[in-house]
């Protein structure tokens, strides 16, 4: 019986699992397109002793473009609003990527690094290990420690979003409060 519902499951599974992906992918893309146009203040939850300085800013992202493209959240810490995190479907993975610029608009060195989903991920969150292309900038750049990064985005409808990076012996966790939005910042540099 078993053999039989595994060869049903490998000639109709594919159709099955594509759908399941696509659904908790867009569940979770969906939860995020319902802030649009939403900012949020946040605090680091992480206790690494190298984020101490970072966990005193005032730390605001903001939900700021919507498209069935991708979705920009601009995340400012203190007056520094340099950073932009990209989700963008892709076939049936997610994309999430970090562009980075300079006051007068200009790339950094290190921008457009990120990941790609591995798998369905849940409605809630979706993780993203640092693609061939990050690792090869972060090689270039000097930045071995980063190649093994793996961030995250954590959404609990009406209550929290979550953005980590993980890798050997680091973490770091910032949570936004869903439930009490904050004036939308300033555009981020280059927007």
């Amino acid at each position: 019986m078993r053999i039989l519902i595994m060869s049903a499951f490998a000639i109709f599974g594919l159709h099955v699992s594509t759908a399941l992906a696509d659904d908790t992918q867009n569940i979770f893309m969906k939860n995020i397109r319902a802030l649009c146009g939403k900012a949020f203040s946040g605090k680091v939850i992480s206790d690494d002793p190298a984020d101490a300085d970072f966990a005193k800013e005032k730390l605001v992202m903001h939900v700021s473009e919507c498209t069935d493209t991708h979705i920009k959240i601009p995340f400012h810490v203190g007056n520094n609003r340099s950073r932009t995190w990209v989700l963008t479907p892709t076939g049936s993975h997610l994309t999430l990527k970090h562009d980075h610029r300079h006051k007068d608009g200009t790339e950094d060195t290190v921008t457009q690094y990120g990941g790609v989903t591995i798998n369905t991920g849940s409605s809630v969150r979706q993780e993203f290990p640092a693609d061939t292309f990050s690792q090869d900038m972060f090689n270039r750049e000097g930045l071995t420690v980063s190649v093994d990064n793996i961030w995250a985005i954590e959404v609990k409808k009406n209550d929290h979003f979550i953005y980590e990076l993980s890798r050997p012996n680091r973490l770091f966790r910032v949570s936004f409060d869903l439930k009490n939005p904050v004036p939308p910042p300033p555009a981020p540099w280059g927007h």
